[in-house]
């Protein structure tokens, strides 16, 4: 049965000598993997490849089957059209380590439209962004995702709750037994993160970049040990590299 929705790319592999496979993040069926017959041709009347890019925006046709794990597309278009996520090299690292983060954590085939509504409006903020804007969104991001996943961080940060504990899923009284190990500033500033209700609202917590990456490295510490499938964030190590 033909369906329209919208979705955003995470992944697009090369199939046979002119199709692609693509897994796309969508609002009403969560995330599916479509084949686009002979997409690759150069007798294609219209090379639209770009749409399928890691981080696209699209509207889709699709020929939508519950029973199939491959389904087809058969038409689709850019939802809003990237001015920098493409070209700009920091922005589009951000982009790449959010795609990664939610190709490995989403569940596959299962709705999920609040979290899509989130995502999309991050990408387009991201965009919209200039570059010394971006740099508090990816734990905003993480931070915001795992907990529409049900990994939320339990307790607020208080004087009697001042740890991050992984092993007791949140703020805590007592001292972890095991890295990773953050010390009670860094806790504060994260518990100031998670009360943060829109993009706007980033620029009122002041990280630097040595407490960004800090919170990035215990966050996906925190979602290994209660996400068995999340798997090693290799593009990690360029948002490393790349953000100050």
């Amino acid at each position: 049965m033909l369906q329209q929705t919208q979705g955003i790319v995470l992944r697009s592999i090369k199939y046979g000598e002119t199709s692609l496979i693509t897994t796309i993040f969508t609002n009403n069926f969560g995330v599916q993997s479509y084949i686009i017959k002979g997409v690759r041709s150069q007798k294609s009347k219209q090379n639209k490849t770009a749409f399928l890019q890691p981080a696209s925006l699209i509207d889709l046709v699709v020929y939508h089957n519950p029973n199939q794990n491959l389904q087809y597309l058969r038409e689709y278009q850019a939802t809003y059209i990237y001015q920098q996520v493409q070209e700009q090299v920091i922005i589009n690292s951000v982009a790449l380590f959010s795609i990664e983060f939610l190709l490995r954590i989403l569940p596959q085939q299962a709705p999920i439209p609040e979290m899509f509504a989130f995502c999309q409006q991050y990408f387009i903020q991201l965009d919209q962004s200039n570059v010394n804007e971006i740099a508090n969104l990816p734990i905003y991001f993480i931070a915001n995702c795992s907990k529409m996943l049900g990994y939320e961080i339990k307790g607020n940060y208080t004087e009697e709750t001042p740890h991050l504990n992984i092993q007791e899923g949140g703020f805590s009284a007592q001292l972890p037994a095991s890295e990773p190990l953050v010390n009670q500033v860094t806790a504060k500033q994260l518990s100031e993160v998670l009360i943060i209700n829109s993009f706007q609202e980033l620029h009122k917590v002041e990280l630097n970049s040595q407490t960004r990456l800090q919170l990035l490295e215990w966050y996906l510490a925190f979602l290994h040990h209660y996400c068995q499938h999340l798997g090693e964030i290799k593009s990690l190590r360029v948002l490393q590299t790349i953000l100050h």
